[in-house]
C-alpha cells in the first residue's frame, strides 16, 4: 500500500548518514587498523635500533679526532690522528694533492683483440707482462697540428724531492683508483694501488715519500712507469666508435678495452685553440658524487693545453697545475644517518601501503554490491564521493601524522632536520593523488583479493624499482632530465624522488652539522622536490575528475553503464524520453499479441491507454520491456524478458510468480537500475528508468535476491543508516527502527544488536525486508523475500505468472483460481493392491478425471467441478471403505500453487511444440 513519504534527504543528511556508517565500520575493523599502524611503527623502530648500533660504533675512540699529551696537557688535532680519525678533526688547511690523470689498470688498457682490430694498437701479449701502454686518441680538422699536439702530450722532467709538488706538476702522474666523496684524503695515496708516471718511453721505475700534513705518518708511495701512446684518428665518429667498442657492453668479447682520454681539436690552428674532450664518467664513488670524478679531468685539460702552448712558443712554455685541494672544514663527528640513506626505499613501502587499503575498500563495496544498494535507497553520487574521499583523506592524514610524529620522537633525522611544512605539503599532495588514483583504478577490479594482490604488488614493486633503478637515474648526471620527469609521472616514482631528496638533505645536514631542506632549497637546480610537487599537484587535479567521470560512465557498482555524454544527460533525457515514449505507445502492442492470453492482452492495452492519458494514480508502468543477454562461449543470445507490459497502481501489492530462470530477477534488475533494458521503457512515479534512476531511487525500497549487508554492522545500525537516507531523523528514526525490528522478529533477545555476519540466512533475509520498508518508500521491490505460495495468495492484490521471459496470465488470486482452477483435487491413500479399484471408483464419478500423482498406494486425481457433486464423492468413498481399508483421503479446491504449476507446464509445453 502507499504510505506518505518523508521527502528526499538533502545532501547534508545523506552525507551525515554515510559518515556515521563509515565511522562505525572503521571502529569495528580494529585488527586491520592495528596491522596498518604497526607496519610503519615497526619499521621506524628497526631504523632507530640500527641507528643506535651505528652511532654506538662511531662513538668509539678510533673514529674520534686523535689526541696526545703534549707538555703536560692534552692536545687534539689532525697531526695526532690516524687515517680513520682524520675525518673527524677540523682541517683549517687542507692537504695539497698532486693533480692525477685517471688511467686504466694494466689488464684493462686498450690492445688489439678479435673484435678490436685497429692495427696501431699494441698486441694483447703486453697484458701478460703488465706493460701495456695507456692510449690517448686525437682527431681534428688540422692533422698536422693534431699530430704535433699528440707528440707533446706526455713530457718527462726529473723528480726533485726537495720540491715534490712542483716537480710532479711537470710530469703526468696517474692512478687507477676511484676518487672519493671528498678530497681531504685522496684514495689514490691510501688505497695501496701504485701511481703511474706516464712517459713517452719507460726507462726506469721510481718511488717517493709524499709528506702528508693531515695525519701523523708519512705516506710512502710506489710509482710505476706507464708508457703514454698517442694515436691519430681521421674523425670524431671513428673515435666515438672505438671508445664504445672499448666499453664492455660494446665489445663482443665482453672485456674492457679502455682508453685514457680522447681529444678532438676541431678547427684549431695557430691562432685559435678549440678542443672537445672525452672522459670516462663511470669513475665515481657508489654514493653518486660524480663531481669528484671531475678532479681527474683537470690533468687531461692541462696536458692538451700545455701541448698547444709548446707548439706555439717552444718546449719551455707550459701552464703548471701544481696541486688540487679540498675546502677547509671545521671539526665534525663521523655520522651515518641510516634513516636518511634508506628513507626513499623503506618509506615508499610505508606510504604506498595506504593505496591497497583504499582500493580494496572501494572494490569491496563494488563486489558486495553495497554501493548500488545504498544508491537504490537514496544515496546520491555527490554525498558518496564527498564522504568517501574525505573519509579516506582523514584516515591518510592521521596515518601520516602518526608516522611523522613517531619518527620524530624516536629521532629519525629525515623528519627532524627537514622543514616540517615542506614535509606536510609534500605528503598532503601525495596522499590526495593516491586516493584519486585508487578511485580511478577501482572500476578495473571486481574481486577484492585481486585488487589487494595488485595493490601490494605495486607497493613492493615501486619500492624495489625505485631503489635499484630509478635512484641510479637520479644520481647519474648524464641521464636526460626529461626522462626523469617522464618517469615521475608515475606517482610512486614521484613519491620516491621526494623522499630521496628529503633523505639527501637530512643526511648532508646531519653529516655537516647543519639543517636539512628549507623552502629556499627548492630553487636549487639539482633539487627535484619542487618538480615532483608540481607534477603530483597537477596529476591530482586531472585524475580526480577523470575518476569521477569514469565512475559515472563505466559504473563501478553504481548501476548500469551510462552514455559518455553523461554531463549532457538532461538534454538527452528530454529529447529521448519524450520521443521514445510516443513511439513505444504505437509499437508496443505489435509484439506477441497473437500468442498472449486475453488477460495479458488486456493488460497491454491498459498500459497503452495509461501512457496516452498519463494517469497520476499509476505507480509503475512497463511498456514492451525487453532484456537480451549477449551469447558467450558459443551460446546464442538469451532473451530473458520478452516484451513485458504491466501497470501497477498506487497502493497495490503485485506478485510475480515463476519458475527458476523465468526472468523475474532480470525484470526486477531493470526496474531497480542494476541492468539496462535492451528495448522498451518503464516509468516509476512518472520517471523514466533509462534516464532518471537517481530521482527514482529517492522514493524506492529494495530487498534484493541476495542479502547485501555489512558483516560488521548490526541489524539496528543497518536500519539507522538506511533510515537516515530516507530522511528520517531524531525520535522518528529511532521509532521506525524499533518498529522495523519488531515487525521482522529481530527485536527480542538483543538480536537487533548483533553483527549481521552472525545472522542465520533467514535472519539476514528478514533484515533485508526491513531495510526495503524503512522510511515508507513509495515503491518497494522484493526479489524472493520468501518462497511461500500461500503468502503470495494472501498478501497480493494481483498476481502475474511469468514463464520463459513472458507474462502468461495476470489477475487477482481468486480470478486466477477461477480461470485456471475449475477442478477439485481428490487424494486417497490405500494399500498398493487396491490402486486399480480406487481409480475405477474415480472414473465412475467423472470420465474426464486426470491422474496427476501416484506413488506407493497414494493417488491424486484432478476432477472437473461441473461433473460431480461433493455428496456423490462422500458416498463413493463410504462404499469403498466397506470393501478395504482406506488410510486417508481428501477432496480439496484448486490452490494457487496448482494454478501456477498448470500455467507453467502449459507454457513450457507450448514452447516445446513451437
Amino acid at each position: 500500500m502507499t504510505i506518505p513519504s518523508h521527502g528526499r534527504a538533502n545532501f547534508s543528511t545523506q552525507a551525515n548518514a554515510l559518515l556515521r556508517k563509515n565511522l562505525i565500520f572503521q571502529r569495528r575493523n580494529k585488527r586491520s587498523n592495528c596491522c596498518l599502524v604497526i607496519f610503519p611503527v615497526l619499521l621506524c623502530i628497526l631504523l632507530s635500533v640500527l641507528q643506535r648500533v651505528i652511532d654506538n660504533e662511531l662513538s668509539k675512540e678510533k673514529f674520534k679526532c686523535g689526541c696526545a699529551q703534549v707538555i703536560g696537557k692534552t692536545e687534539c688535532g689532525i697531526q695526532y690522528s690516524t687515517l680513520d680519525q682524520a675525518s673527524s678533526c677540523p682541517i683549517p688547511n687542507p692537504q695539497k694533492w698532486p693533480a692525477l690523470l685517471q688511467v686504466p689498470d694494466p689488464q684493462s688498457r686498450a690492445v688489439r683483440t678479435n673484435g678490436f682490430t685497429f692495427p696501431d694498437l699494441p698486441s694483447k701479449s703486453c697484458r701478460l707482462t703488465g706493460t701495456c701502454p695507456v692510449t690517448v686518441l686525437v682527431t681534428g680538422n688540422n692533422r698536422t697540428l693534431g699530430q704535433g699536439l699528440a707528440s707533446n702530450l706526455f713530457s718527462t722532467s726529473p723528480v726533485n724531492t726537495s720540491n715534490l709538488l712542483l716537480s710532479l706538476a711537470n710530469n703526468v702522474l696517474g692512478s687507477a683508483s676511484k676518487p672519493g666523496t671528498q678530497n681531504f684524503l685522496d684514495p689514490a695515496y691510501t688505497s695501496g694501488l701504485p701511481l703511474y708516471f706516464v712517459q713517452p718511453l719507460c726507462l726506469s721505475s721510481l718511488s717517493f715519500s709524499l709528506p702528508v700534513d693531515i695525519v701523523s705518518s708519512t705516506l710512502q708511495q710506489d710509482v710505476e712507469c706507464a708508457q703514454g701512446l698517442s694515436l691519430w684518428r681521421n674523425s670524431s665518429s671513428d673515435i666515438n666508435h672505438e671508445l664504445y667498442k672499448g666499453y664492455r657492453k660494446g665489445n663482443p668479447e665482453r672485456k674492457i678495452n679502455e682508453f685514457v682520454t680522447a681529444y678532438d681539436i676541431l678547427n684549431s690552428d695557430m691562432n685559435n685553440f678549440n678542443v672537445n674532450i672525452w672522459y670516462n664518467t663511470t669513475y665515481k664513488n657508489d654514493t653518486g658524487f660524480s663531481r669528484i670524478a671531475l678532479l681527474r679531468v683537470l690533468r687531461s685539460i692541462n696536458m692538451v693545453s700545455n701541448a698547444y702552448l709548446q707548439r706555439l712558443f717552444g718546449a719551455s712554455t707550459k701552464i703548471l697545475l701544481e696541486f688540487v685541494k679540498e675546502m677547509p672544514k671545521p671539526g665534525t663527528r663521523l655520522r651515518i644517518d641510516i634513516s636518511s640513506l634508506l628513507s626513499a626505499q623503506f618509506f615508499t613501502y610505508v606510504i604506498i601501503a595506504l593505496f591497497p587499503v583504499v582500493l580494496t575498500a572501494l572494490v569491496y563495496e563494488k563486489q558486495q554490491r553495497l554501493r548500488i544498494m545504498m544508491k537504490m535507497h537514496g544515496l546520491g553520487d555527490g554525498p558518496y564521493w564527498t564522504i568517501s574521499y574525505a573519509y579516506f583523506l582523514v584516515l591518510s592524514v592521521i596515518y601520516m601524522t602518526c608516522f611523522v610524529i613517531f619518527g620524530s620522537v624516536i629521532g629519525l633525522k629525515i623528519f627532524t632536520t627537514n622543514d616540517y611544512s615542506i614535509q606536510f605539503v609534500f605528503y598532503f599532495i601525495y596522499i590526495n593523488l593516491q586516493i584519486s588514483m585508487a578511485f580511478l583504478v577501482a572500476p578495473l577490479f571486481s574481486n577484492v583479493l585481486t585488487a589487494r594482490a595488485v595493490g601490494y604488488l605495486l607497493t613492493f614493486g615501486t619500492g624495489l624499482l625505485g631503489g635499484f633503478l630509478f635512484q641510479n637515474f637520479i644520481q647519474d648526471t648524464s641521464f636526460p632530465r626529461g626522462w626523469i620527469i617522464v618517469m615521475e609521472l608515475y606517482p610512486g616514482f614521484s613519491l620516491f624522488r621526494g623522499l630521496y631528496e628529503l633523505g639527501q638533505y637530512s643526511f648532508l645536514g646531519d653529516y655537516m652539522g647543519t639543517h636539512g631542506m628549507r623552502w629556499e632549497n627548492l630553487g636549487d637546480s639539482m633539487n627535484g622536490m619542487k618538480e615532483v610537487m608540481i607534477i603530483m599537484f597537477i596529476e591530482w587535479l586531472v585524475v580526480l575528475p577523470i575518476a569521477f567521470y569514469i565512475d559515472q560512465v563505466v559504473s563501478s557498482g553504481s548501476g548500469v553503464k551510462r552514455t559518455p555524454l553523461i554531463f549532457f544527460r538532461s538534454l538527452l533525457r528530454k529529447s529521448k524520453s519524450v520521443s521514445q515514449k510516443h513511439s513505444l505507445q504505437k509499437q508496443g502492442s505489435k509484439v506477441f499479441v497473437e500468442m498472449e492470453k486475453a488477460d495479458v492482452v488486456q493488460e497491454r492495452e491498459r498500459v497503452e491507454q495509461l501512457l496516452s492519458e498519463q494517469s497520476s494514480s499509476i505507480s509503475i508502468i512497463c511498456n514492451n520491456l525487453r532484456k537480451i543477454y549477449s551469447g558467450r562461449d558459443g551460446n546464442p543470445p538469451k532473451l530473458a524478458v520478452k516484451g513485458m507490459s504491466l501497470a501497477v497502481r498506487r497502493g497495490e501489492c503485485f506478485g510475480m510468480l515463476g519458475p527458476n530462470g523465468a526472468g523475474k530477477t532480470s525484470f526486477i534488475s531493470m526496474m531497480i537500475g542494476l541492468t539496462k533494458p535492451t528495448s522498451g521503457a518503464a516509468y516509476v512515479e512518472g520517471s523514466d528508468i533509462r534516464y532518471q534512476m537517481n530521482e527514482i531511487y529517492t522514493s524506492m525500497g529494495v530487498c534484493p535476491q541476495h542479502d547485501l549487508l555489512w558483516e560488521t554492522l548490526t541489524g539496528r545500525e543497518h536500519l539507522i543508516f538506511y533510515g537516515r537516507l530516507k530522511n528520517l531523523k531524531g525520535s522518528a528514526l529511532m521509532q521506525a527502527v524499533e518498529e522495523s525490528l519488531k515487525s521482522v522478529n529481530l527485536y527480542h533477545g538483543g538480536v537487533g544488536d548483533k553483527f549481521a555476519g552472525k545472522y542465520s540466512g533467514g535472519m539476514k533475509r528478514r533484515l533485508s525486508v526491513a531495510i526495503s520498508l524503512i522510511g515508507d518508500p513509495k515503491v518497494v521491490y522484493m526479489d524472493e523475500p520468501t518462497h511461500s505460495m500461500e503468502e503470495a495468495e494472501v498478501l497480493c492484490d494481483r498476481i502475474g505468472i511469468f514463464v520463459d521471459g513472458s507474462l502468461q496470465c495476470i489477475g487477482g488470486p481468486k480470478q486466477l483460481k477461477g480461470r485456471y482452477g475449475g477442478s477439485f483435487v481428490f487424494t486417497m491413500t490405500t494399500s498398493a493392491e487396491h490402486d486399480a479399484e480406487v481409480e475405477t471408483m474415480v472414473r465412475g464419478l467423472s470420465q474426464n478425471a486426470q491422474k496427476i500423482y501416484h506413488i506407493s498406494g497414494t493417488q491424486k486425481f484432478e476432477i472437473p467441478k461441473h461433473e460431480i457433486q461433493i455428496s456423490d464423492v462422500f458416498k463413493a468413498v463410504e462404499n469403498l471403505k466397506k470393501r478395504f481399508t482406506v488410510q486417508a483421503w481428501g477432496l480439496a479446491d484448486t490452490t494457487l500453487e496448482d494454478v501456477f504449476i498448470k500455467v507453467a507446464l502449459g507454457a513450457q509445453s507450448s514452447d516445446i511444440l513451437s
